[in-house]
């Protein structure tokens, strides 16, 4: 292998006539006078006699060609393998001509490559093509895990990938991007696996019900099973967990309301008015509609009437507090405002929202577990800004009291993942849960908050937040206009853009600031699986079976019947089962399992007869 062609301090082709090169494979150049110099392969092609060298598009430049020639290659009658190399640090001086290449020996590129221990970092996979330098790297980094590849476990061959996540505190926040079907979720659950294995404190907004740890995966070797059980919780909104209404503040409120559906400013001003400090869910509500109720009588004389005609003392009472409500907002609260915000604060009471209150996740938190909140997208936003701003600033206050030499309650560092990232911090339009992430993306690092974003629409994203991502984990991604948001948001090369729509599931490129450079690896296999992995057309099978051998069940002592006497059949399995079938259908299901071979029919000139 060597050097060929026209040379920069940055990139140069190298040529061999008998090892082929990979993408994304790493090198290092014997450079005479500079020294070892190590790049990357970034592109790879061959060359042979059958594909002439000046067709469109030239497989490399005529410098390249002549320079195969001078060192004693017959391009005429050999095959050739040429390679596009660029260096990771820039060299001094363009590269000399003709310098032999060779593979680098694991010591050479540890430091490159690794950046944490396996104890102390998140084992995600393997850094593909690096087998070669891998034979001799140090036992510790040896069979930490599987990979999952062309329908089988596959045990580790590469050096593996693992992620610093000490360099968090430097370079915080993490991306995943990929499309439907890339590996994104897969790959979102390793990490999780991972922060699960290290204790740290994690909350999951998980709006598609499939970060459950529980159960592990069948293809997995019994002495590699990690138990997870122990270490997470699942909680769903409006049944474990909720908002204690007596803690809000006004913005709390206001914040809960929006979520539930866009305040107008009149609104707003009304919970500002209304709502008191420390008020109860039905101390607000009953405020709310004791005015609401008072304004729809009218005017005042109307609201005195029905005083002066109350029945008993509870309703002059009840009436004399609203004449006072009345006195004292009505000019500042209209009555559309009023009513707006009782239907709002109805619609948030009816999802459970202030059934619970937040003490379980702060608990899971504290012991270092990741806790998996669960709900629909609506949901998870409206409880999502509650709670982020409430746990963000008590980590915030605790950090604070430590500088200022005050006293607060202790608060771990935590870390905030969600799928779905678009829909709660989009670009273009403000949401509720969009401003308490964008000011953890921004300021969480210095009090230990910390976020890992997954979206299969990166372009949708916030883009301060985008910006804020200082790693990106990048799946197989097909749409242009993602592509390009990568493109600006990564270090990603032209060629590694263009072989994005094509990678296959699992394989991701990741851009780490902490590295200063995009890696391509393979993500591993998880040890647990989603509860959703199931083929949905396995289970319109399986189903379709199973009520077949119900039925069956139900009908064997019966057989043979008569297709006369189906009535009475019918009659016999409703009194024994409380099953009742219409005889149409009950027919039906007969002649479907003789179809599919569980049944014999039998025709007579009056009836058919169904046997065994």
């Amino acid at each position: 292998m060597q050097v060929v062609g026209i040379t920069t301090q940055q990139e140069v082709y190298i040529g061999s006539k008998d090892r082929n090169f990979r993408i994304n494979e790493f090198l290092i150049i014997v450079d005479p006078y500079q020294g070892d110099l190590i790049g990357e392969v970034v592109e790879a092609k061959t060359y042979n006699r059958y594909m002439p060298l000046s067709m469109h598009g030239e497989l490399a430049d005529s410098s390249v060609i002549e320079s195969l020639k001078a060192i004693g290659y017959n391009i005429e009658e050999d095959t050739i393998y040429i390679g596009k190399i660029r260096l990771l640090n820039e060299a001094l001086y363009p590269v000399e001509t003709g310098s032999n290449v060779r593979v680098p020996a694991f010591y050479e590129v540890k430091d490159l490559m690794i950046k944490s221990s396996p104890d102390e970092g998140l084992v995600l996979g393997i850094i593909k093509n690096t087998d070669q330098m891998a034979a001799n790297m140090d036992e510790k980094y040896k069979d930490l895990l599987y990979t999952f590849e062309e329908g089988e476990l596959r045990k580790q061959k590469d050096i593996p990938y693992i992620f610093d996540i000490k360099s968090m505190h430097q370079y915080p926040h993490i991306g995943v991007f990929g499309g439907s079907g890339s590996g994104k979720s897969f790959g979102l659950r390793v990490v999780l696996e991972e922060l699960m294995d290290l204790n740290i404190p994690t909350i999951v907004l998980d709006p598609h019900f499939e970060m459950d740890f529980s159960e592990i995966g069948q293809y997995m070797p019994k002495e590699k099973i990690d138990d997870y059980k122990d270490k997470f919780k699942c909680l769903q909104v409006g049944f474990h967990v909720g908002v204690r209404f007596e803690d809000l503040s006004h913005q709390d409120i206001k914040n809960l309301l929006d979520a539930s559906s866009p305040l107008t400013d009149a609104m707003s001003n009304v919970v500002d008015i209304l709502f008191k400090r420390n008020d109860s869910y039905n101390s607000f509500y009953n405020r709310l509609k004791m005015l609401a109720e008072a304004q729809e009588e009218g005017s005042l004389d109307r609201i005195v009437r029905r005083i002066e005609e109350s029945s008993s003392d509870l309703e002059r009472q009840g009436w004399q507090k609203r004449k006072e409500i009345y006195l004292n907002y009505d000019k500042t609260c209209p009555y559309s405002s009023v009513r707006g915000i009782i239907w709002r604060l109805n619609r948030l009471d009816n999802e459970g929202i202030f059934s619970k209150d937040i003490k379980p996740i702060e608990e899971g938190l504290y012991m270092g577990k990741l806790i998996v909140i669960q709900g629909s997208t609506r949901i998870l936003q409206v409880f999502s800004t509650y709670l982020l701003n409430n746990l963000y600033h008590k980590r915030r206050d605790y950090k604070d009291a430590l500088y200022k030499k005050t006293t607060a309650d202790y608060f771990p560092p935590f870390i905030v993942v969600t799928d779905e990232a678009h829909n709660f911090a989009p670009k273009g339009y403000d949401s509720p849960s969009k401003s308490i992430l964008k000011e953890i993306s921004q300021e969480g690092r210095k009090y230990g908050a910390f976020l890992i974003l997954a979206t299969q629409r990166p372009t949708l994203l916030d883009e301060t937040i985008t910006a804020q991502l200082n790693t990106k984990f990048i799946f197989r991604t097909v749409r242009a206009s993602d592509i390009q948001t990568i493109k600006e948001e990564t270090d990603i090369t032209e060629e590694e853009a263009r072989r994005l729509p094509y990678l296959r599931t699992g394989d991701v490129f990741i851009s780490e600031a902490s590295m200063g450079r995009t890696i391509f690896a393979r993500i591993r296999a998880a040890n647990t699986t989603s509860p959703h992995r199931e083929n949905p057309f396995d289970e319109l099978k399986n189903k379709a079976k199973e009520d077949d051998n119900k039925f069956l069940e139900i009908i064997v002592d019966k057989l043979p019947i008569n297709g006369d006497d189906f009535i009475n059949v019918i009659k016999e399995i409703e009194s024994e089962t409380g099953l009742t079938y219409p005889i149409g259908l009950f027919e039906e299901k007969l002649n479907d399992l003789v179809e599919k071979g569980l049944l014999k029919k039998e025709k007579t000139p009056f009836f058919n007869i169904y046997k065994k």
